[in-house]
């Protein structure tokens, strides 16, 4: 995903005609184990892009150029040779699955260096983008994965694709399977904890946000997004219902725009690890914000630190673990 950090709003051109693509089901899909042959042996599959990727051996030298594939990457047991902004990937991404310290920055998401990306010698590099020049500029050198990222449609089944096509590459089939067993077993053991607590009933608000000059740019996350599509698995209501925008599940409005939560019950969980403190310093004195429900209830959650929230299953197993604290805890 190439928002830098949270403040990037925008998708860039190329990767949200593909997602729209994608929504009018003119793509192919990953084909998930059946197309490696061997964990020794040749292996291929097809990604996002409905290309077929083949490789002489199973992918043991990787760079990953988006957070999610990084931890997805690193997830199913092979630690990347090079990632795109690994001080950003720390902050924002990394408590689920930590980098060691062999891994090498190769610039950032947005512009990562070919370069740098040449020079480790890769076996394969995965990405989001379908920026047709950036993928041409590296196959000089590696084999290129392109996949999804994110999918309004089924965030869930999107990433279950993700995680297959680039298992397939790394022949890591069964580690593939193992991790989503564990994804799917979280699931289940937050629903029931959930539903134990009897609080379910209570719906949720997920944001993020920034200043833009003297205003609070707040953006909640849809039933669509990736935080929503977990929301969802466990039996949870989102209170966001507004507009999104087609690619990620994300809306956007301000701190009036909060007004239609005035007298609504619900539970706001927020992002810091910008540190900027927004839902509290930012909005401190605002008497809309101090009027809404929520906030007069003290029903604010802050998701701990380095929780990725377009990460792959074990970000998604901490948000599930924050959604079971907030609601059963």
């Amino acid at each position: 995903m190439q928002l830098s950090h949270l403040k990037r709003f925008a998708v860039p051109a190329a990767l949200a005609a593909v997602l729209a693509a994608s929504a009018c089901g003119t793509t192919e899909e990953g084909s998930g184990a059946d197309e490696t042959t061997a964990e020794t042996g040749p292996v291929s599959t097809v990604d996002f892009l409905g290309r077929t990727v083949e490789l002489d051996a199973p992918a043991q030298k990787v760079v990953a150029l988006e957070w999610a594939e990084v931890e997805i990457v690193a997830s199913l047991g092979v630690m990347p040779v090079g990632v795109a902004d690994i001080e950003g990937y720390n902050t924002w991404a990394g408590e689920a699955v930590p980098l060691d310290d062999t891994v090498t920055d190769v610039g950032t998401r947005q512009e990562p260096s070919i370069d740098a990306i040449a020079g480790l010698g890769a076996d394969l590099v995965v990405m989001e983008t379908d920026d047709e020049e950036l993928i041409e500029q590296i196959e000089e050198f590696v084999p290129v994965l392109v996949t999804e990222g994110s999918s309004e449609t089924d965030n869930l089944g999107r990433m279950h694709r993700d995680v297959d096509m680039i298992a397939d590459l790394l022949g890591k089939n069964a580690e593939a399977d193992a991790l989503w067993a564990d994804f799917e077993a979280k699931i289940e053991e937050t629903k029931a904890a959930i539903e134990a607590a009897g609080t379910g009933a209570v719906p949720y608000l997920y944001a993020d946000g920034w200043v833009e000059g003297d205003a609070v740019a707040i953006r909640p996350f849809a039933a669509s997004s990736l935080v929503g599509s977990l929301g969802t698995a466990v039996g949870l209501e989102n209170a966001w219902t507004g507009e999104t925008d087609g690619a990620w599940g994300l809306g956007g409005t301000d701190v009036e725009g909060m007004a239609q939560y005035t007298d609504t019950e619900l539970k706001f969980i927020w992002n810091n690890a910008d540190g900027t403190n927004l839902f509290t310093d930012g909005v401190a004195g605002n008497a809309i914000w101090e009027n809404l429900k929520f906030v007069k209830d003290g029903s604010l959650y802050e998701l701990p630190l380095g929780v990725w929230t377009f990460g792959g299953p074990k970000s998604s197993e901490a948000i599930l673990d924050y959604f079971a604290e907030v609601y059963a805890s």
